[in-house]
């Protein structure tokens, strides 16, 4: 294992990491892990915008995240107040790749609504890895994790989901099945539960196989409990190597491979990440080097980067022709 990171470095591993899995997992999402075989092997590459990589909805709500709790800290109903009013900006951004449950959420936000819908999705889960680095105080990250989750999702897999998460990323230096079973004191659920107890128990079989044992649906059991068994059997592997192996399963492999990104880079920190692929990440909002300054300012306690929210809408709207085309391609493959 490589020597532990500090907490600056681990928020910044963090959020890098994230936005490679998911730049990484973006082309393949939906796809069944024998057509990403058929098409590229193993992705070890961006493959949506030439060699650049592009990342959605998993990276932007993570950082996010990110950004309120470096603006307001981590009392929950100011965390809260602040991450419902950039969810609803972020909407109106257009952007691309987010889930049905977190759409509906946020229309409900933007008319005034103070909490989400009834959905098992992923939305809540995959930006709560942030919670586990940023904010050390277990009460205070599981107060915090719960009112976030809740402003999109309110179905107890999904907000107990989110809070698994913030606790597995805070158990992120310890042994991967040590620190899952410690995240399983906030998991009451027994449908969220009983997966993350199956993904502890499989052991070390081929992904394709823990992917039919556990479920891939999209949903935050079977998702979580899929990354959970992949974190056990990858959590010190390379980078690349784990990820690669992740997205191999097909599913929802952007928000996979997201989370197994946040969870290695702030196990592992920033230097261990491939600079290769960090250099080609989509420069401007959410790029390496806002990313950068948003870790920063939750290290040292200052307040966020400012970012343009006319450039974020600009390039979704960019970017929008490139999705559609790789959506019709893939009919064809």
């Amino acid at each position: 294992m490589t020597p532990t990171p500090d907490r600056a470095d681990a928020l910044l591993g963090l959020l890098w990491a994230t936005a490679l899995g998911d730049a990484l997992g973006l082309p393949a999402e939906g796809l069944t892990g024998a057509r990403i075989a058929r098409r590229w092997g193993q992705v070890r590459r961006f493959h949506l915008l030439g060699p650049w990589g592009v990342v959605s909805d998993d990276t932007e709500q993570a950082a996010l995240l990110a950004h309120a709790l470096a603006a307001v800290g981590p009392e929950p109903t100011a965390l809260a107040r602040r991450y419902r009013r950039s969810l609803v900006g972020w909407l109106w951004r257009l952007p691309f790749g987010i889930g049905l449950g977190t759409l509906r959420a946020g229309l409900k936000l933007t008319f005034g609504a103070r909490q989400g819908v009834r959905s098992a999705g992923n939305g809540a889960a995959m930006r709560a890895g942030i919670l586990g680095v940023a904010l050390p105080d277990a009460a205070a990250r599981q107060a915090a994790g719960r009112a976030v989750a809740r402003l999109t999702h309110t179905d107890p897999r999904a907000v107990e989901g989110a809070l698994f998460v913030a606790e597995l990323t805070a158990g992120r230096l310890d042994p991967p099945a040590d620190a899952a079973r410690a995240a399983l004191a906030v998991v009451h659920t027994p449908t969220l539960r009983e997966p993350l107890e199956a993904a502890l128990a499989l052991g070390p079989v081929p992904v394709a196989q823990a992917a039919e044992v556990l479920g891939n649906t999209g949903y935050a059991p079977h998702t979580l409990a899929l990354v959970t068994w992949a974190w056990q059997q990858d959590a010190d592997a390379p980078f690349l190597d784990g990820v690669a192996r992740l997205i191999g399963a097909g599913g929802d492999t952007d928000t996979t491979a997201a989370l197994f990104g946040a969870l290695w880079g702030a196990r592992h920190g920033a230097g261990e990440l491939p600079r290769d692929l960090l250099a080609r990440l989509a420069p401007g909002p959410f790029g390496a080097a806002h990313l950068q300054a948003l870790a920063q300012a939750l290290a040292q306690g200052t307040p966020p980067p400012r970012y343009s929210t006319v450039a974020a809408l600009l390039r979704n709207l960019a970017l929008y022709p490139v999705v559609l085309a790789h959506g019709f391609a893939r009919l064809v493959w």
